[in-house]
């Protein structure tokens, strides 16, 4: 057995092992605990397992793809302002128009006309990044933070405006949660990712040329501008709908992301996005369950995951600035 061959086997065998324990942290978080009303809970569960599942895949493969194309591990979509204008959306609509939104729209039309808002926003950053700034991946990143801090003074400015009632029931909509997204949401997102995943995943060799740079993939056949703006497209409607339906989680897919480059012991895309998936899930899931059963909710999933991704990113971030 050659090496490669050797190196592909451990690959594949760590992605057996991620997937039977992503598998053993769902059917503990399913069963522990579980009394009173048995066939209630189990629903309520599976739908919140069903929002952890699709926030995982939104947020590791969008993290992955992006990175892939744009050839740094530091950058992520969700730092790019995603957040920022998902905030300024649930601000805008509940200061201008009122705390139930727009009713005439239907829980799936707010959904899809908060997810358009997002892929347009993110359409017109990411593409820039490949056409008038020229692959400027520091100007890319500097525009992306200076219109995130714009959307976030916008918005601590109408929430300085706003009643007690208002600000109560806007804090509710955009801290990050598994549990407020309605079941009919969850089922029009997961039927949107899986579609996504299929498309995906038929492409996860191209992905590995896309990770070898511009010039090497123009020279190897692949139609760079054609097959990036593919991907971004797909990356927008990925974050779009994982913010859109359980609220913003900045750091989450960096996290997961650079523990599958460590984990999968493999550079090649058949690995590593689906040990980036596994992890996901394994790490909302399990931590959800640990927080739940074990430290009775003390604290919020969302918020000891945005430190651990904060820290990561700040690590990372020290690690490429020459001292």
């Amino acid at each position: 057995m050659s090496v490669n061959q050797k190196r592909y086997t451990i690959s594949q065998k760590r992605v057996f092992l991620l997937f039977i324990l992503s598998l053993i942290c769902i059917s503990c978080f399913m069963t522990l605990n579980l009394k009173g009303n048995i066939s209630y809970i189990l629903m309520h569960r599976t739908w919140i397992v069903l929002t952890m599942i699709l926030v995982a895949f939104a947020a590791s493969t969008s993290t992955l793809l992006f990175q892939t194309v744009t050839n740094n591990r530091i950058l992520t979509p969700s730092i790019m302002g995603y957040e920022s204008l998902f905030v300024l959306i649930q601000t805008v609509v509940i200061f201008f128009i009122d705390t139930q939104g727009i009713p005439y729209i239907g829980i799936i039309g707010k959904f899809v006309f908060e997810s358009l808002l997002l892929i347009l926003f993110s359409l017109f950053l990411y593409r820039g990044l490949f056409t008038k700034l020229k692959q400027n991946l520091h100007l890319v990143l500097l525009i992306g933070i200076i219109l995130g801090t714009l959307f976030r003074s916008f918005s601590n400015l109408l929430q300085r405006l706003m009643t007690p009632t208002e600000f109560a029931v806007l804090q509710s909509r955009i801290f990050a949660t598994f549990t407020r997204a309605e079941p009919v949401l969850i089922i029009f997102s997961l039927i949107i990712a899986s579609v996504i995943g299929v498309f995906l995943w038929k492409m996860r060799f191209r992905f590995d040329v896309l990770a070898l740079g511009r010039d090497n993939a123009i020279n190897l056949g692949i139609d760079y501008q054609k097959s990036v703006t593919i991907i971004l497209l797909l990356v927008s409607v990925l974050v779009a709908i994982s913010t859109a339906l359980v609220g913003p989680f900045t750091f989450l897919g960096l996290l997961i992301a650079n523990l599958a480059y460590s984990i999968s012991g493999s550079s090649q895309h058949r690995y590593l996005l689906p040990t980036a998936f596994l992890l996901g899930i394994i790490f909302l899931v399990g931590g959800q369950m640990f927080l739940e059963r074990v430290l009775n909710m003390v604290g919020a999933l969302s918020i000891v995951i945005e430190f651990i991704g904060g820290s990561l990113f700040i690590f990372l971030l020290l690690k490429k600035v020459p001292m």
